[in-house]
Order: C-alpha cells, then structure tokens, then sequence
C-alpha cells in the first residue's frame, strides 16, 4: 500500500496540468483506484437518479469568489485558474454537472465546429449564502445560455437549489426575474473581456425543455468519448 501511494503521488506530480488538459479521460485511465481515496469530483460522481430534471452539481466557485477556481483534471483537485478580469462576481454558485462532457453532440446542438472539451457548467441560484466551494449539491434544472468561447460550444445550464425556500419552486428560466437572468449573461459576457477584444457570445437563453436535451447531449458525449478512455 505503501508502494502504492509513493507511485500514485509520483504519477500525480508528473502528469498534472498539460497532459490531463490535452487528454480529458487520462485520470479515468492512468488512476483507476483514485475513488478508494476520493471520487474525482467529473469522474467519481454521480449525476443523480433524476438527470436530467434534478442533477449533481460540483461547485468550484462562488458568488463571493474573487478569483475563478476550476477543478485540476489530472488530480480532481480544485486549483486555482486565475484572479477575475473585472470587478464583477459571480452572481450564483457555478460549478459543472459531473460525468457530463461537451464534446461532438453539444458542439451540433450549438452549430459549432467543437464543444470546449470541459464537463457541462452549471449555475445555481440558492437563496441562502453558500460561501464555499468545493462542494455538491442537488439542483433543479430551469433553462440555460448559449454561450460560445473562441467558436466552441460552452452552454451554461441555468437551476436553482433543490428545496430553496424562494427558488424551488421555479421550473422555467422565464419565472426568474429578469434582472437576475441579465446579471447572468452579463458577467459572462465580460469575464474574459480584454481591451479590444472578447472571445465570448451569448447566442440564446432557453428554457427547461433545451436545456434537459443539452444535459442529456453531455451524458452521450460523456460516455462516447471519455467514459472508454477509462475502459468503461
């Protein structure tokens, strides 16, 4: 066992980083026994019984984060990407669906050459504040943003806490005021925003029923192209 973990975290340190973003599945394949320690949070988890209405979400930043934190592929580890562009927050819990993918039925869906190769994001509303990250919880699917980044399909799934005393019991993107769905595109059409220049588009918000296709394109994605990297 010893052995083991000598050679697991020899593994971790020579491979985190370019080889994991090149190859999205290579801890699936190069780690199978990461689970016995803790489930990755894209690839040991599950999306819940009740995807596509109701799914797992994995959050890696929140509304009070000033510098935007993504999960490391290699280690499952949540890292630090970089510090915010601008002064604008996160205005929800964001995170990603796990076990999800954007990869060739996402990128038809969005008329795209490609998805972003990332799991499907996720953006939770949640009455109450949830100040940290690094965490999962069950979230009711309501609508979501087309968004594109440098030409790739990036959709973000728009849902609400399950149970919240305020938003639980909304089921369409439209039954949220409207402010909240502009703050939304808002600040991701600026959060890569450089002088002169911005590679993002929101090309469409839509509702619950595209959105639970969107989901449903990720699974398939999902398990076509990186779930058998991993000999699942």
């Amino acid at each position: 066992m010893l052995a083991h973990g000598r050679a697991l975290r020899a593994g971790l340190g020579r491979t985190s980083g370019a080889v994991a973003a090149r190859r999205p599945g290579y801890a699936l394949a190069m780690f199978p026994r990461f689970a016995q320690f803790r489930p990755h949070p894209w690839h040991g988890l599950d999306i819940g019984p009740d995807a596509p209405d109701v799914v797992t979400a994995y959050v890696e930043i929140t509304p009070y984060s000033t510098v935007k934190y993504e999960v490391d592929k290699g280690s499952g580890f949540l890292k630090v990407d970089r510090p915010q562009r601008m002064n604008a927050l996160p205005p929800t819990l964001y995170g990603f669906v796990p076990r999800t993918y954007c990869g060739s039925r996402i990128a038809a869906m969005a008329g795209t050459p490609e998805g972003d190769g990332d799991p499907l994001d996720i953006c939770v509303l949640s009455e109450r504040a949830i100040d940290r990250a690094d965490i999962i919880l069950r979230a009711r699917v309501v609508g979501g943003l087309l968004m594109k980044d440098k030409g790739q399909a990036d959709d973000k799934i728009v849902a609400v806490l399950e149970g919240d005393a305020v938003w639980g019991e909304v089921r369409e993107l439209g039954d949220l005021p409207r402010a909240l769905v502009a703050r939304l595109r808002h600040y991701f059409e600026t959060y890569k925003l450089e002088p002169g220049k911005n590679p993002v588009t929101i090309d469409l918000e839509y509702g619950r029923d595209r959105a639970r296709e969107v989901i449903r394109a990720s699974i398939a994605d999902y398990d076509a192209e990186i779930a058998t990297l991993g000999g699942g």
